[in-house]
């Protein structure tokens, strides 16, 4: 859903629609990924700047789409829902850069979020 919400600059609601309309997903998943995609765009801009910091000579606008939406997912998971382990969530960001993008993006990724984790960890001590 953020792919499509940032590559083709539809609505939430469009968006939800013609993803999330198809798929025969119960009410749990669905509420979910309406909870990490919704909470992904309101934050976006906040979660961009994250991302600004981490990745040194890199603008977001260059980074592969794939890549910039699964660190903005992760990004928004790791700092607004806080059961779930930070280990957890970066280790599920892995898997889908494994999955969806290039064994070089794997390695992107895991930087940008473990320098996220660091500076929120050193900002609460």
């Amino acid at each position: 859903m953020l792919f499509q919400w940032d590559l083709g600059r539809h609505s939430i609601e469009q968006v939800e629609k013609t993803f999330l309309g198809p798929r025969k997903l119960d009410q749990e998943t669905a509420r979910f990924a309406q909870e990490l995609f919704e909470g992904t765009v309101r934050e976006s801009a906040t979660l961009d700047d994250q991302v600004r910091r981490q990745s040194q000579h890199w603008r977001l606008e260059r980074m592969a789409a794939v890549d910039r939406n699964i660190i903005r997912l992760a990004l928004y998971e790791l700092l607004h829902i806080r059961e779930n382990s930070p280990a957890v969530v970066i280790n599920e960001a892995l898997e889908l850069a494994r999955r969806f993008s290039t064994a070089d993006s794997v390695e992107f990724v895991n930087g940008v979020l473990e320098g996220v984790r660091k500076a929120a960890a050193a900002a609460q001590s």
